[in-house]
């Protein structure tokens, strides 16, 4: 199984999102000195999720809480992930997720 259909799978188990768009960035990293000696596919990500479960966090709860549940894909093959949590209210609103 890919490190995105893991990062998926987690994510919809546990958050029951009502979006998750996962973009696999990174070949726009590959050639970056931090990449050196490491695969050079699905390493950095940028995660939008939208679930019921964000309502009433921080933003910071959000993110801890995302990558509590992908603790195992952090520690080993992605060397970044790009975090926006919104709950529907959010999601639904004038700004639409922009506000990371």
């Amino acid at each position: 199984m890919s490190i995105a259909a893991r990062i998926t799978a987690k994510l919809t188990d546990a958050l029951a999102p009502l979006r998750l768009d996962l973009e696999d960035e990174s070949a726009r990293h590959a050639g970056h000195a931090a990449m050196k000696g490491l695969a050079a596919g699905e390493t950095h990500f940028r995660l939008t999720v939208v679930s019921a479960q964000f309502a009433g966090q921080t933003r910071v709860q959000r993110q801890r809480l995302v990558y509590r549940i992908l603790a195992e894909e952090l520690a080993g093959p992605v060397h970044a992930l790009a975090v926006t949590a919104l709950s529907p209210t959010e999601a639904a609103g004038p700004s639409g997720g922009t506000n990371g």
